[in-house]
């Protein structure tokens, strides 16, 4: 993972929700090796204190995002170590593989607390933080499935998903007047502990072969794609997603 030296988030604040692997972990090592201190929020207790203790300034909050309090104690908590918040990447998400017909309200519900709801609840936290500091970047991981393309298995994600875009788009209108930018990244088919949900190997290899670039992407693909979207180099971007999965939906057919 290579530091860009056009970028530096010294002396600025960084949360990421499920930051203790995958994509999460990626994005909290590359904003920390631009210089940010790094929240890292995740469930995972021993994973999210591994991953802050080996950044240079890194500290971890052990959270349940389906919980309605955890987007305000995760902003409280980077106020409190930090003294504030510039960049909020709230990345986790819930996404058991599950035929539609067995997908209850209890799912549904979680799905939507944890996608979305918490999207929601970050921003409304971190927002008074930013203001006073003249601005800042609300993040999203997103996806392709929901917004683009469908999954079998991933009704009740996909729906998530299209409902977080409709958030980036709302929200980023909302919010410009305060200097805060609101975008997100669309991944494909990314290499993570999290894809093993969607099967083995051979569902993998199957994946792999319809990618035009001939290979699954990596969790720095999607890290690289946010740090464009924190650093000034996006400064007048707002309301927009970045596909990142080597050119799979390009295909007709």
């Amino acid at each position: 993972m290579n530091a860009r030296k056009d970028i530096d988030f010294a002396g600025k604040t960084a949360v990421v929700t499920g930051g203790a692997s995958g994509i999460g972990e990626s994005i909290a090592r590359l904003f920390a090796a631009h210089g940010a201190s790094v929240l890292v929020a995740d469930r995972d207790a021993d994973g999210a204190a591994r991953v802050a203790a080996s950044l240079p300034d890194g500290a971890a909050v052990v959270c349940d995002l389906a919980l309605d309090d955890a987007p305000a104690r995760i902003v409280a908590a980077a106020r409190e170590r930090f003294g504030g918040v510039d960049i909020v990447v709230h990345n986790a998400a819930y996404f058991p593989l599950t035929d539609f017909t067995r997908i209850d309200r209890a799912l549904l519900e979680r799905t939507f607390a944890v996608n979305v709801h918490a999207a929601f609840g970050l921003l409304q936290a971190a927002l008074p933080i930013m203001r006073a500091r003249g601005g800042g970047r609300m993040l999203v991981t997103s996806s392709v499935t929901g917004p683009r393309v469908a999954y079998p298995g991933l009704a009740h994600y996909a729906a998530s998903k299209a409902a977080v875009n409709g958030f980036i788009r709302a929200a980023a209108l909302e919010v410009a007047a305060d200097g805060v930018t609101v975008n997100g990244v669309e991944p494909g088919m990314i290499r993570t502990p999290a894809q093993d949900n969607l099967g083995g190997a051979d569902v993998a290899a199957r994946l792999r072969a319809r990618i035009p670039l001939g290979r699954l992407g990596e969790p720095d693909d999607i890290a690289a794609a946010m740090l464009f979207l924190a650093s000034d180099h996006a400064a007048y971007v707002t309301g927009q997603t970045i596909i990142v999965d080597g050119g799979a939906l390009l295909p007709e057919g």
